[in-house]
Order: C-alpha cells, then structure tokens, then sequence
C-alpha cells in the first residue's frame, strides 16, 4: 500500500535541533532542488568548517559558533543559471512530527525573507504535496472551546484555547 503523501503549504516553521534553533520559518520551493540554510563567516579551519547560522538580524541568531567534521563542496546552480561552490552538510530537521535528515547548502540569504529554503530533493524524501494556497499545515493550531477557565482568585478568563494537530 502507498504512503499516503502529506500536504504542505508555501511556508511552513522547522526546528533544527543540532543547532539549538527552533520555529524558524521555512520557504516552500519546488522550483530549486537543493535545499539552503542562511550562513554567514563560514571558514575551513584544519579542516573542519566554521560557521554561524542566520545572523544579527535575525530574532533567533544565537550568535553560536558550530563547527562540522562533515561536509563537502557541491556547485549550485541558480535560477539565473550562475552556478556557485557552495558548502554541504547533513542534519537533522524536525518537520512536523518527523524527524528527517535533510542536505543543505550553506549560503548567504540576508536579502532574502526566509532563512531557510527547502527544495524538490527534500519534499520527494518526505512524500510531501505543496498546497501554495496554505501556510503552516504542519503546526499545532488553536482552536476556541466553549470552556471557560478560572484564576486561583476565582476570575473567569472566558474561553480556553486547545491544541488541535493539523498534520491528521
């Protein structure tokens, strides 16, 4: 019986746990096939690669040093059709409720609004479907009950919100 494939929108939030960096916010690409983190002061040091992921400007740069054994050099190539020596790690990513390896090219995305670009090599790992009308499928959602819900001191705070899961 076949996978059933899950439906992803055009953005959704990823953690990656190796780097400490939760919740940032992933763009959708089914145009590129590798996927890209935003990089920055990368250096190969006695052969091992250092590096900061995102930046100052970002709310969630930890300004955390990380250093990888493993890595290589992959050559990306544009839309434009520049192609460009990019570096390549392996790592982690929690995307929903799985946790999958996925390749990414370290690369300088400050002009760009999302940190982190997930392409055609990953979505086809994970059986994904794009709906381009959707953000965020794979978060928790809060839905309103009627319950109404009380302080120690005896106040109502009117209604309670409950955690749906909008993966199912």
């Amino acid at each position: 019986m076949a996978k059933k494939k899950k439906v992803i929108g055009r953005r959704e939030k990823a953690n990656f746990p190796s780097l400490g960096l939760d919740d940032i916010e992933v763009k959708i690409d089914t145009g590129a096939f590798t996927s890209s983190i935003h990089c920055a002061d990368m250096k190969e040091i006695d052969g091992k690669l250092h590096c900061n992921f995102l930046d100052e400007s970002h709310p969630q740069y930890n300004q955390k040093e990380l250093i990888f054994d493993h890595y290589e050099m992959t050559v990306i190539k544009s839309s434009n059709g520049i192609s460009e020596l990019r570096y390549q790690i392996v790592m982690p990513m929690v995307f929903g409720k799985k946790s999958y390896d996925v390749e990414l090219t370290l690369s300088d995305r400050a002009e760009m609004k999302f940190p982190v670009l997930l392409g055609r090599k990953f979505l086809q790992q994970g059986k994904f479907i794009v709906d381009v009308s959707k953000l965020n499928r794979l978060r928790k959602k809060t839905a309103k009950t009627n319950e109404k819900t009380e302080t120690e001191n005896g106040d109502s705070l009117g209604q309670s919100e409950t955690l749906l899961d909008s993966e199912n």
